[in-house]
């Protein structure tokens, strides 16, 4: 659905985007994080044919970027961080606008859709600028959804929301994946890209990595199982340092923490050996790291 190669943008002596190469699939919900000025934004500006890129070339949703601009542009919905609104204008007519700019064919019955499926629907004829800025946020996503685009860029779309609201935004982008929808999703809100995510990209004006959420966790700490027991020691842990499996083994208190990379396969081995040893297992729990540990340990590195 998108797909970028050597993708660059260059401001004067400014590098934004260095040499970006990427693949997102139809229907997937994409992570892109990233610190600030790391050049997230100028990426999504430039996938959305809002920017030209200085080299490197880009296919979304089948059109070429810099030939079929204006396919890519109808394709698309974009939620920039600070949406800006007609403050003096109604809800429903910012909207309207927008629809007519677009030529939704049928512009009452989206704007009701939307504005109902967001619970704006009775503060249509407000002034925008009297809304909350949860109330924006939430406007301004019936406005990039209107016109039915069939990827949606999403930059920061809970920032600044109170919790109810964030979790409105996060739950409405989980029904827009059950119709479909190709999302390209930019946060500083590391649970939230855990939680929406099928896959995230760590971005520093290049492009870390790409993984699951969960192998990054994996590929960058392990996975790290901890067996408690009624006495732990050295000798314990030496046995199971033997087993060829293991990369790692920690005496903590009463606890073994042990480094494996396929728990499931291997802790029935690690139980045994440990059991022969003499040990009293008490119970086995497993160490997960957060993505926001995988993130910054990532950037920090870069």
């Amino acid at each position: 659905m998108i797909h970028a190669e050597n993708l660059t943008k260059r401001f004067k002596e400014t590098l934004a985007v260095d040499d970006l190469s990427l693949d997102v699939a139809e229907g997937e919900v994409f992570g892109f994080l990233g610190p600030n000025g790391a050049g997230k934004t100028t990426t999504v500006r430039m996938l959305a044919s809002l920017i030209a890129p200085t080299q490197g070339t880009a296919k979304v949703a089948g059109f070429i970027l810099g030939r079929q601009d204006t396919d890519i542009r109808r394709t698309v919905g974009v939620l920039t961080e600070t949406p800006g609104m007609y403050d003096n204008l109604s809800a429903e007519y910012n909207l309207r606008i927008f629809a007519e700019l677009c030529e939704v064919k049928d512009v009452p019955g989206q704007i009701e859709k939307y504005l109902k499926m967001l619970g704006l629907w009775e503060r249509r004829f407000d002034a925008a600028g009297t809304f909350s800025k949860g109330m924006k946020q939430k406007l301004a996503i019936a406005r990039a959804l209107l016109h039915e685009p069939r990827i949606l860029f999403l930059d920061e779309p809970t920032a600044g929301l109170d919790p109810e609201s964030a979790h409105l935004v996060r739950e409405f982008i989980i029904e827009l994946k059950k119709q479909g929808r190709t999302i390209f999703l930019c946060t500083h809100n590391l649970d939230e890209a855990d939680h929406l995510c099928d896959r995230v990209g760590v971005f520093k004006t290049r492009l870390l990595v790409v993984d699951t959420p969960a192998k990054l966790r994996s590929s960058v700490f392990g996975r790290k199982v901890i067996f408690h027991l009624r006495v732990a020691d050295d000798g314990m842990a030496e046995y199971v340092r033997k087993l060829a499996f293991v990369r790692d083994v920690k005496v903590v208190e009463n606890k073994l923490v042990i480094t494996l990379d396929d728990p499931e396969k291997c802790n029935p081995e690690v139980t045994r050996v440990l059991v022969a040893a003499g040990a009293d297992i008490q119970f086995v729990g497993e160490l997960r790291h957060s993505l926001e540990d995988v993130y910054l340990q990532l950037v920090k590195s870069a």
